[in-house]
């Protein structure tokens, strides 16, 4: 049987001609290496890749959304609690993406997990349900740091659950109604309180004014008379003291 090797070496290196060929988009970036070595990145558009002499990995530049799992997380005043969130991060350096970290996406999610709870259990459980916005920060701020060895930039974390169990939620819900009556004490106690220092502003202008206080009954007789059935017996004196004033 007769083999044309020439027809067959043509077409091999047609194939290595053709694979030399690569086009990246514009949210990628291609890390070449020759003969193992780090050579340099390339792209986005029309790049040559010399075959067997040098090899791409490809790395995708977009943002990406990374949904942290469920953590169990001990709070600084000891109460257990489930919380889970999720990382908005992209690689910035292409270089140190491929080099510097096995496998950038999951040691950006093992690393996520352990500072979701070292940074919530500092914090005691009123401050993860009511400063939730700061603790996104703190958790973004730590994970940005450690991160950036590997060329990854953290730009965001949110907090998505925070779970009770049933026991809890009824802690918190005795507290909150203790707190609106505690509340509702001291209004009450701020109302009688200002209540009374009109009281005496009134009784001192009284005291001082004696036709005032004459003014005012006669005010208050007008009052009753408002009740036919009422019987308003007017003494003498009260005209008296007009005529003296």
């Amino acid at each position: 049987m007769f083999v044309n090797f020439g027809f067959i070496s043509i077409g091999i290196l047609l194939l290595l001609l053709i694979s030399a060929f690569r086009i990246l988009r514009e949210y990628e970036r291609g890390v070449i290496f020759m003969l193992g070595r780090f050579y340099k990145v390339k792209g986005p558009g029309f790049i040559i890749v010399i075959p067997l002499i040098q090899q791409m990995v490809r790395v995708d530049l977009r943002t990406i959304v990374m949904d942290v799992p469920t953590q169990d997380v001990i709070s600084r005043d000891n109460v257990s609690i489930k919380v889970n969130a999720v990382v908005y991060f992209r690689v910035i350096d292409p270089e140190k993406a491929i080099i510097q970290v096995e496998n950038f996406y999951d040691a950006t999610s093992q690393l996520a997990q352990t500072t979701l709870r070292s940074v919530l259990g500092q914090h005691e459980l009123d401050e993860m349900l009511a400063e939730r916005e700061r603790l996104n920060i703190d958790i973004q701020t730590s994970l940005d740091e450690q991160t950036d060895a590997w060329g990854i930039k953290v730009a965001n974390v949110e907090i998505k659950h925070v779970d009770l169990d049933e026991r809890m939620v009824k802690a918190i819900a005795k507290q909150a109604e203790a707190e609106r009556t505690r509340r509702a004490k001291v209004i009450h106690a701020e109302g009688e309180l200002q209540a009374a220092e009109k009281l005496m502003q009134a009784a001192k202008i009284l005291a001082e004014q004696p036709g005032a206080i004459q003014l005012r009954y006669m005010q208050t007789l007008t009052d009753i008379a408002g009740d036919k059935s009422s019987t308003i017996v007017f003494p003498i004196d009260l005209l008296n003291g007009f005529k003296q004033q």
